[in-house]
């Protein structure tokens, strides 16, 4: 028994470590593209549903991507109700894992991972790293499933363990086994593939299958559920979504199953044939899933109100007045998602772009209107902006250590420089501010000519910040010409306005303590746009070659 117990154990490890290798894999390789196309997918409920089938299929995994919407939803990439269709999708196509290990593939095991080590061994670019990784990955999920073939078919030798599986009869406990294993290895695509092994064998009937796969479906919503602790109500909603699904799914399955069980279970084996265990088993499994969405899809906007009455209240939390807390970084949850990283580190970060540009736009209509009714709030900005540099600095160190997406691995880099950059502009709105009070304290004014120049260079500054955060966030380089020409004019505004200055105090037309104030604005507004153009750049860091070649056109 010890020999047997070893080898189905081992082939499970195996099994598990396939299963996650390829799948990481393909979220490090794929997660980033979700992002790119999910504004176009979600905007109608069919297409949404359809893109959550093959988007989970490839990635094997609902629970990954039921993860990454409530990181989505928790960052405003993607509203409550959008989300609603990638759910009921992502739970169809969770079921390709078991279809796969319906099929005969064990034979081809070895040769597969073979490949996959031989792209990892010699592969050089990093896609091909990763498409090793699956490939690998792959053949272990196949290589495992064979070793367990192999245990379960020699367990009718042990009298013991047959007794054990015949609790299986009894329909709640088929279902709570599948549940509790499930929740253990937090993949219902898991615990279905082993039941298939498990049908094969002859251990676990049929008819108990169904209550099997219907306990697997609820323990499903555990990543979801752990992924939504930290977030805000909107992302609670999304994870909710996914546990009515699968629970009120399991309702009436279940209510079904008690009154013609017998029914389904010859109806879903005329799909697969009579005798063919393994394949009742998948397509069992899928069928369930289309039922439910077919059932569910027509009142996706009643999911929605339910999970509102479930979880009441605003959008965001209410509970951090003072603003010291991370909005869309999730620091303290359990489930890290790669893939969702990023997003949510550039939402926390224009949230902090926001910040910086109230504060300089509240100093700048200070020091033109000599009010300073505005510093207490001004000053509490201050107080968020280092708070929030000084957290998303940390995560990003955090984050860092992981494997992240393609995309995002070349990314990373360079939010540590934005984070300084936005830290440095909420600094310069301060001076701003001190230059307001010391001017308030002054009897002196700017000359007609100084507060013309003061106000066309602000303006010029203020445009040049924002299209190099609109640059930043949309990770789109249309505006890097007019972004660079705009930087040039702020230059060139410093030299000629200190220049003037000079001339106005060489003739006495204003005073000198007036005019340092407007020496040390000009220098001011030229490093914030100095600061928003290294805003700008930060997303050529993706492709170094573009980097370079804007660091020529700069120089030039």
């Amino acid at each position: 028994m010890l020999v047997m117990l070893t080898e189905l154990l081992s082939g499970l490890a195996l099994f598990l470590f396939g299963m996650k290798f390829m799948s990481e894999g393909l979220q490090k390789a794929a997660g980033d593209k979700m992002r790119v196309i999910l504004d176009r997918v979600t905007k109608n409920r069919f297409i949404a549903v359809i893109f959550g089938a093959i988007f989970t299929a490839i990635i094997q995994s609902s629970g990954a991507t039921t993860v990454m919407e409530v990181s989505f939803v928790n960052a405003g990439l993607l509203t409550l109700e959008q989300s609603v269709g990638i759910t009921f999708g992502a739970n169809i196509g969770t079921t390709i894992t078991a279809q796969l290990v319906s099929l005969k593939l064990t034979a081809i095991a070895p040769y597969i991972i073979f490949a996959g080590a031989c792209l990892m061994m010699f592969g050089n670019k990093p896609i091909t790293r990763k498409i090793s990784e699956v490939i690998f990955g792959f053949g272990a999920l196949f290589l495992g499933i064979n070793s367990m073939t192999g245990a379960l078919s020699r367990i009718p030798e042990y009298p013991v363990i047959m007794h054990w599986f015949s609790y299986l009869k009894n329909p709640f406990i088929a279902l709570l086994v599948g549940l509790l294993f499930t929740v253990a290895v937090q993949s219902s695509s898991v615990t279905v593939s082993v039941l298939v092994l498990l049908a094969d064998s002859h251990l676990v009937g049929l008819g108990s299958c169904l209550y099997f796969i219907l306990g697997a479906n609820i323990g499903s919503c555990t990543p979801a559920v752990m992924a939504a602790m930290n977030a805000n109500k909107n992302a609670k909603r999304t994870a909710m979504v996914h546990f009515l699904f699968n629970a009120l799914g399991m309702i009436i399955i279940g209510t079904i199953l008690f009154f013609a069980r017998n029914q389904i279970v010859d109806a879903i084996s005329v799909l697969g044939g009579a005798d063919n265990a393994k394949r009742f088993v998948a397509n069992a499994d899928t069928a369930f899933k289309v039922f439910q969405t077919i059932i569910f899809l027509p009142f996706a906007s009643q999911f929605v109100k339910l999970t509102k009455l479930f979880i009441p209240g605003n959008k965001e939390g209410e509970e951090e007045d003072n603003g010291l807390h991370l909005e869309y970084i999730r620091k303290a949850s359990s489930k890290f998602v790669p893939s969702t990283a990023v997003v949510e580190i550039i939402q926390e970060i224009e949230r902090m772009a926001g910040l910086a540009r109230e504060n300089l736009v509240a100093s700048m209509e200070a020091l033109a209107d000599k009010n300073l009714d505005k510093v207490k709030e001004i000053n509490a900005r201050e107080k968020i902006i280092d708070y929030l540099s000084s957290e998303v600095t940390d995560y990003l160190v955090e984050v860092n250590r992981y494997e992240l997406p393609l995309a995002d691995s070349r990314r990373i880099g360079a939010l540590f420089h934005v984070v300084i950059d936005l830290e440095r502009i909420g600094d310069h709105a301060i001076n701003i501010l001190e230059n307001a009070e010391k001017r308030s304290q002054l009897n002196e004014k700017f000359t007609g000519a100084g507060k013309e120049e003061l106000t066309t260079m602000y303006t010029e500054v203020l445009q040049l910040f924002d299209k190099s955060m609109e640059m930043f966030v949309t990770n789109k380089k249309d505006n890097i010409d007019e972004i660079i020409d705009m930087e040039n004019d702020v230059d060139q505004m410093q030299i000629d306005y200190q220049n003037q200055q000079v001339k106005r105090l060489s003739k006495g037309v204003c005073g000198v303590e007036i005019g340092l104030i407007f020496t040390d604005m000009v220098i001011g507004l030229e490093r914030i746009a100095d600061h928003s153009t290294n805003i700008a750049y930060s997303i050529f860091h993706e492709n170094p070659e573009d980097a370079e070649e804007q660091q020529k056109v700069l120089a030039e």
